[in-house]
């Protein structure tokens, strides 16, 4: 009983206080979930509220051996300081057990991009007389062109297209709003989509508004989107692992290498921390190192 008690101000906390999407909220609550889940299994006679470091240390390495991953290990981490934070705000306890608790050293991994090149064969590849092709060229140019979340593009409204101006409303991780241009290619797309096949679709109530939507008139899902650049990858021949997310990591380095100021790309992106965004520089380097390895006659 004590445990739904605190898992449910927990998730009120996460919702009112923190401003989280409703993802991050559920991934939080299930690493809850983990640790009371150890506490039962392993008979430790102790609760939420008494358990101490040598307890979640021994929990980590509880989910070490279960195989997870340094990335996993280090969010189930980042949810458990959460809620012993909101114990604290609560006047629940005195003493954080996580202050001391490291999370796993995470190796930054740099994230694959497409060439200028291998999307226009992706756009290439979708097929403009099917009833889905115009709006799935739209859903590319806007993935590249303003370098949207699968998330983001999913939700938006019709309503936060400012057309005169080019400019889009979007609102990202949460619920956080920002401005993102609206290029002249991605805005051409969208207007052919809405109307030659968007206009003509017998919309669902509640979804009048969506921008992007599946023949039966309905939002489309996230896995949707996966599945669709998959198949235009395929057809390309493309073999690297693409994701909705590499065309968001595409627009950043693209504009990086362009010469396009960090800070501007930080608010395009809509990151909360400029370190976030400073691994497009990495990749930057990273380019300019595998040029002089390819083509210096030196390393021939």
């Amino acid at each position: 009983m004590q445990y739904k008690t605190y898992r449910n101000g927990f998730k009120t906390y996460l919702q009112l206080e923190r401003n989280l999407s409703p993802n991050t909220i559920e991934a939080y609550l299930h690493d809850l979930e983990l640790l009371n889940s150890f506490l039962e299994e392993k008979d430790i006679k102790k609760t939420l509220k008494t358990i101490d470091l040598d307890d979640l240390k021994s929990f980590i390495g509880f989910i070490n051996e279960m195989e997870f991953g340094a990335y996993s290990q280090a969010r189930i981490i980042s949810g458990l300081k959460a809620f012993y934070k909101y114990l604290l705000l609560e006047k629940e306890i005195e003493n954080n057990p996580t202050q001391f608790l490291e999370a796993p050293r995470l190796g930054r991994k740099l994230p694959d991009i497409l060439s200028i090149e291998e999307i226009e064969n992706i756009i290439k590849s979708i097929d403009l007389s099917t009833a889905e092709g115009q709006r799935n060229r739209a859903i590319i140019e806007l993935l590249y062109g303003s370098g949207l979340r699968v998330s983001e593009l999913v939700n938006l409204k019709l309503s936060e297209i400012d057309f005169k101006n080019n400019i889009l409303i979007v609102t990202g991780k949460g619920n956080k709003q920002r401005l993102v241009p609206l290029g002249e290619i991605a805005k051409k797309q969208i207007h052919l989509y809405v109307d030659n096949y968007r206009n003509i679709l017998n919309i669902k109530k509640g979804h009048d508004d969506i921008l992007f939507l599946n023949r039966r008139g309905s939002k489309l899902s996230r896995q949707m989107i996966f599945i669709m650049i998959k198949k235009f990858c395929e057809i390309a021949g493309i073999h690297k692992d693409i994701s909705p997310h590499t065309f968001r990591h595409s627009f950043a380095t693209h504009l990086v290498q362009g010469g396009d100021d960090l800070r501007v790309v930080q608010q395009l992106l809509g990151h909360s921390s400029i370190i976030t965004t400073e691994i497009y520089t990495h990749l930057n380097t990273y380019d300019l190192r595998k040029a002089i390895l390819d083509f210096h006659p030196r390393n021939n």
